[in-house]
């Protein structure tokens, strides 16, 4: 069995508003701005904003204000969600670039005491010579 990886567009508005009609049966509603504000910021699929939008009351009928309060719920922690991911990247990213940057300085100590201690050799090995024409 072969593993595929399959590369999906995330949701953005003129997709939402084809859910929004065929879940709620709505076109326009006051909380579209904002939920289009947000399907900009982040990154849902399709299918997670179709899952919110599917959500019942307690009637076994879909409220669109229930439905679209919770879909802006869920895209605001989605969007909380980036935003700490990029931190944590941005802060693993530094991490490893300040690794490098020591272990970088650490060679180039090493190679610099290397070479004095490659200097000194023939040093001492002049005053071999000299001591022994003597």
């Amino acid at each position: 069995m072969m593993d595929k990886h399959i590369e999906m567009s995330y949701c953005r508005f003129e997709g939402f508003k084809v859910l929004a009609k065929k879940y709620l049966d709505v076109i326009e509603h006051k909380l579209f701005g904002e939920i289009q504000r947000l399907l900009e910021e982040t990154d849902m699929s399709p299918a997670n904003v179709a899952k919110n939008l599917m959500s019942m009351s307690k009637k076994k009928k879909r409220e669109p204000n229930v439905c679209l309060t919770g879909l802006i719920e869920v895209l605001k922690q989605a969007k909380e969600d980036m935003a700490a991911a990029k931190v944590k990247d941005a802060n693993g990213k530094e991490a490893a670039a300040k690794k490098a940057k020591e272990k970088e300085e650490a060679e180039v100590k090493k190679a610099k005491e290397e070479d004095k201690g490659k200097d000194k050799e023939p040093e001492e090995a002049n005053e071999d010579i000299k001591q022994g024409d003597k």
